[in-house]
């Protein structure tokens, strides 16, 4: 009997339980494209919970993972997505995961060794190749550990419309995936039906996976990873809903860091105090029915992030709260003010604003933030607000801390000469000794301002009023420290530079300079809302 003969025999049979040892299989999907998938099995005869792991990263990677979770009492699955290494299909990513994961769920489901208790475990890409499998009308995972993912493809790789240039290019160059990947994803710069099909977002009310959510402050996808525990939580279906854990460290996108950017971090901020950041604890509750002493835990555990400079500076520690962000915090507007101050006070002035001039042939140099292959996190930005391209907001010194715990946003009026370009906004802590570092940031191309399905361009010199989601954070501002804002229309290479002409995306259409204005008078008072956590200094 050859191979591949009994590899299909086995696949209608379902697969022999034999004990401790790997089983390597093609795993047909509804449009006959094979899946390289590794089955490890405990000794024994089970059946048994069982784990799904989807990776675009080389399925061999992961079998001491296999193994463990084998030894463990679980029946692991590790499959090669789709094109990758030892599967077949096109080398395109997440392009069939969300029909993929659903056909490998459902043969697991059918075979007599799995119990009928299935979790979904990994992280980053395999965090989404988890989301893409959630939510559809098949069935479901019971549980879920989701590390630094993004359930929503478009935010993360357009986010605010602004494509995330080094960020894709370089994973997609590193990772090797095919030379149309790239063409594949810039030919669709707007929200349609394409991205539509990879939103789990729009699936939340059929998720029934308990999960923990893990990010990171600076990570690429913080804001991803915050609405899926909220959309999971609050949204989600019967298992999901109110059966969720949010972890958000001090990290970019390496859980357990304690050097971030230009801060080293006490050691405490490699993990919280509870076994969160243990997804097997997680998964012997929700599959083994062992203690739940997880599930008992609060649903969102934060680091509050602080001074690191100043011994015994208010916070830097690990918290809890019942729900994200905690009822304590309040948002507060702080306006922009035409003299570059920044503080609580409206403007009162009919008058009021500041420009530059915008050159996508020189856009100001990406420092720290959300980034992947860029350095990432809090990295001094002295450099970049020297530039007569970048608008600097600063506020007084603070005669006490003051916490942030909650979203960032920002509510500007703006004007440009030009059909269409970006905003970029940025909330800064500034030390006694000048030095400032970058704490959240959003951008927002101009033509999405009315939703990124649609594209409506600006009328030169006419003022429009945009909004800036710059994302989640929990700092304490330390007593002596001033908070900063920056306003530009570019981060590079970090971002795509938007060529202010209004055409298509990437087309071979000159860029021009753009000048641009934000309004700051009582008529239009560009602010920040601000998460402002109580008064507990």
């Amino acid at each position: 009997m050859t191979r591949v003969l009994r590899l299909c025999l086995l696949l209608l049979i379902g697969w022999p339980a034999q004990g401790g040892e790997v089983q390597t299989m093609l795993l047909p999907m509804r449009d006959g494209t094979r899946l390289a998938t590794d089955v490890y099995l405990p000794d024994g005869t089970g059946p048994w919970p069982a784990i799904l792991v989807r990776t675009p990263y080389n399925k061999a990677t992961l079998a001491n993972v296999g193994t463990e979770g084998m030894q463990r009492g679980y029946a692991m699955v590790i499959q090669d997505c789709r094109g990758r290494f030892a599967s077949e299909g096109d080398n395109l990513p997440f392009e069939h995961d969300a029909v993929d994961g659903p056909d490998t769920l459902e043969w697991l489901l059918r075979q007599p060794w799995c119990n009928g208790r299935v979790g979904t475990w990994g992280g980053s890409a395999l965090a989404i190749t988890q989301f893409q499998l959630a939510g559809h009308d098949a069935p479901q995972p019971r549980a879920q550990y989701l590390v630094v993912g993004e359930p929503n493809l478009y935010a993360g790789i357009y986010p605010g419309g602004v494509f995330k240039k080094a960020m894709v290019e370089d994973w997609l160059r590193m990772s090797r995936f095919a030379d149309t990947a790239l063409a594949h994803w810039v030919t669709r710069p707007r929200y349609d039906a394409y991205w539509a099909a990879r939103d789990a977002t729009r699936r939340f009310a059929r998720v029934t996976a308990a999960a923990v959510h893990v990010g990171g402050w600076y990570d690429i996808f913080a804001r991803g990873t915050v609405r899926a525990f909220l959309g999971y939580q609050n949204e989600g279906g019967p298992g999901a809903r109110g059966r969720q854990k949010l972890v958000m460290g001090p990290w970019a996108h390496a859980v357990g860091q304690t050097r971030v950017g230009d801060w080293t971090l006490p050691d405490g901020a490699r993990r919280p105090p509870s076994d969160l950041l243990d997804p097997w604890a997680w998964f012997d509750e929700q599959l083994q029915g062992r203690e739940p002493r997880l599930t008992r835990l609060p649903p969102v555990t934060y680091y509050v992030l602080g001074d690191v400079a100043e011994p015994g500076a208010p916070g830097l520690e690990w918290r809890t709260t019942r729900e994200w962000p905690p009822p304590e915090s309040r948002l507060m507007p702080w306006y922009l003010h035409a003299n570059a101050t920044f503080a609580p006070d409206r403007p009162m002035s009919a008058h009021g604003e500041r420009e530059y001039i915008y050159d996508p042939d020189a856009p100001v140099p990406t420092r720290g933030g959300p980034q992947l292959t860029l350095p990432a996190g809090p990295v001094e930005q002295r450099p970049v607000e020297e530039r007569s391209d970048v608008l600097v907001f600063t506020s007084a010194p603070l005669a006490r801390p003051l916490e942030l715990t909650g979203d960032v946003r920002a509510r500007l009026w703006i004007r440009s000469d030009a059909p269409d370009t970006d905003v970029f906004v940025r909330l800064c802590d500034v030390y006694p000794d000048g030095r400032s570092f970058n704490l959240v940031e959003g951008a927002l191309r101009a033509r999405f301002r009315h939703g990124f399905d649609r594209e409506v361009f600006l009328v030169p010199n006419q003022v429009e009023p945009v909004s800036v989601e710059l994302g989640p954070i929990s700092v304490v501002i330390n007593r002596g420290h001033r908070l900063r804002v920056h306003v530009t229309s570019s981060s590079g290479p970090g971002y795509d530079p938007n060529p202010n002409h209004g055409g298509p995306f990437r087309s071979a259409i000159p860029a021009r300079k753009a000048r641009n204005a934000v309004l700051l008078n009582r008529e239009c008072p560009s602010h920040l809302l601000l998460p402002v956590c109580g008064d507990r200094f």
